[in-house]
């Protein structure tokens, strides 16, 4: 997991917060937002850049991007909006790694995909597979042996029991229960 210091966020609204959060917790700090809306800045004092226009001015006005990371806070079933916006920091040469809450338990023998994020109180247990640009939201419970392609986003307090496939981009809504050896298939939203 890569610590960087200096954080850009994109996404405005409540997920941003949510994040700001969690960086001040690791010590770290959010210098820019991004938003494809021309919205209220969701952390008070950061400025907000509208759009890519807005990020490619950031970029040329910035000095030392390469020690800038990237966090995307587009939540629910956006997944392929996450992984395309974590694509547009990667080619601008942001890192975008992984994000764990240190109140968040992640078994050493699950792998997590860059750009996903583990939030206060999830788990992840032993041999789960996380891709790229994941959410394991507040409370959530991703337990062994689970497969999350690319994009899912489980939210707060659902719960993935063992040996789950989950297609990319799913949204798993708040406090849903998936019973083992379940697989979901691609871009499916499964009700809260």
């Amino acid at each position: 997991m890569l610590n960087c210091s200096n954080f850009v966020i994109w996404g405005s609204a409540g997920h941003a917060k949510v994040l700001g959060a969690l960086l001040a917790a690791r010590g770290d700090r959010v210098i820019a937002l991004f938003d494809n809306r021309d919205i209220p800045a969701a952390i008070a004092g950061i400025p907000l850049f509208v759009g890519t226009a807005g990020f490619e001015k950031w970029i040329r006005e910035t000095d030392s991007v390469h020690s800038v990371a990237g966090i995307v806070a587009i939540g629910g079933g956006r997944g392929a909006d996450r992984l395309a916006i974590q694509n547009i920091f990667l080619r601008n040469g942001l890192s975008v790694p992984v994000l764990v809450h240190p109140r968040a338990f992640v078994c050493d023998t699950a792998v997590i995909g860059k750009g996903t994020q583990v939030l206060a109180l999830a788990q992840v247990a032993a041999e789960v597979r996380v891709g790229d640009a994941c959410i394991i939201n507040h409370q959530a419970s991703v337990d062994h042996e689970c497969i999350l392609a690319d994009g899912v986003h489980v939210a707060p307090g659902a719960t993935l029991c063992g040996c789950v496939n989950v297609g990319a981009s799913v949204f798993v809504g708040a406090g849903a229960v998936i019973l083992p050896r379940v697989s979901i298939g691609e871009n499916a939203v499964i009700g809260a």
